[in-house]
Formats: C-alpha cells, structure tokens, sequence
C-alpha cells in the first residue's frame, strides 16, 4: 500500500519596510500652490520622480471632485501620491489614494557602520555612496567622508561633510532654522534648510569644489566660503 504525501504547505511571510515620504501640504489658492510646484520641478527637473508623497489636506476643505483634480494634476507631473492625511475616507472616491494615519519621524536608513553620541548626533564613519538615503531627525549629521551623487541625507540639526558633497543635504527638517551645512567641497544637488532650498544650477560657481557653508538668513540661503 502506498502512501501520498502530502504538498507541505509554505507559511505567508510579511515583512515590514520603511520608505522616506515627502509631504505635501497644499495651500489656497490651489493653482498657485501648483505653479510653485513647476516652478520647483523647473529648476530641479525629476526631483520627485519615483520618490513616495503623501498629501496632507488637514488645512484645506475640498470636495471629492477638487480632491481628485489635485491629484490628477500631480500625477500630469510625474508625482504618484501614496496616501492622503488630513481628511475621513467618505471624502474620497474610488480608486483614489488611501487615508494614511500614524505617521512618524523616520529612522537612518542603511547607514553602517555608525556612531550614535549620546548628545543626540549621528556620526557616520564610512562615505554616504549613491541611493543612500540617511535619515535622523533627533539632531546633527556628521560624515568623514563624501557623500555620493544621489544620495541623501536629512537631518533635525546641522550636517557636516568632511569630504566631497555631492548628493542632497537637508537640515533642520524639523523646523531648525538656525542649523547649517558644512562641507569641505561642494559639488551638491541641492541643499536645504527648514524648507529653504538651493539646486545646483543657483548654487554659485566659484564655490565649486572648496569648502563652504550654507545657513539661512531669515528667508534667503545663503551659501558662503568656509574659512
């Protein structure tokens, strides 16, 4: 007599995964938030592009139409937005985005090896190479080495590049206007702070390749030589 055997069953596995979101936060008039938007994809085009959005509509009150033209008229600019906040779901029409809550301060991210101090500062002992994205929102960023073409980094406080800044660099993410960005030679795709930013096309050329400084004074970026 012979047996069958049984198909061993496979067990469903899920794991979790964190992605770096942009936020965006319309403001009225709608149109003029838009062409701030082009004006910013002008000067950086593919800045968004395959990047996660999600749109916070908690200061606006839209209808479903006007909430599905504003995502229509984004998706016409190669931005996919992957969740709403800020609104209830009978608010939203099929096929739309889904209502994201919970929402947090991210984490670093594929950033070994890695020194965290107890004040509060990450120190990164090896070069940040293209596709990194570092992330740490609890205060200064601190690199021996360059930062590549492509990648990021994103802190609550300063950044300090003691090598080439190639990638993006944005500080005071968490409304600091007082941070800085230091590097001993600047080559970046953009800089940023508390949401003022420069692309490389306005960054001056003469800075190119020298150590330099960025900090803000009151609204306008200014991006110095460093001493």
């Amino acid at each position: 007599m012979s047996a069958t055997a049984e198909p061993q069953r496979q067990l469903l596995r899920f794991r979790g995964r964190s992605f770096v979101a942009f936020v965006f936060s319309p403001v009225v008039p709608i149109m003029g938030w838009l062409e701030e938007l082009d004006a910013t994809l002008a000067r950086s085009p593919g800045f968004f592009a395959g990047r996660p959005v999600v749109l916070d509509l908690s200061a606006l009150e839209l209808s479903q139409s006007a909430i599905a033209h504003l995502i229509a008229s984004l998706q016409e600019r190669s931005i996919r937005v992957l969740g709403i906040e800020g609104v209830d779901e009978a608010q939203l029409g099929s096929g739309m985005p889904p209502v994201l809550t919970g929402g947090r301060q991210c984490s670093v991210e594929d950033a070994r090896p890695k020194t965290k101090a107890p004040s509060g500062s990450l120190l990164l002992e090896t070069p940040v190479r293209s596709g990194q994205s570092i992330v740490f929102t609890e205060g200064d960023v601190t690199v021996l080495g360059s930062v590549g073409s492509g990648a990021e980094i994103v802190a609550g406080g300063s950044i300090h590049v003691y090598g080439t800044l190639r990638g993006r660099a944005m500080a005071g993410v968490n409304g600091n206007s007082s941070a800085r960005i230091y590097c001993q030679k600047i080559e970046a795709e953009l800089l940023a702070i508390d949401g003022y930013y420069q692309t490389a096309d306005e960054i001056d050329g003469r800075l190119r390749n020298k150590p330099a400084q960025a900090w803000l004074d009151g609204n306008i970026m200014r991006i110095t030589p460093l001493n």
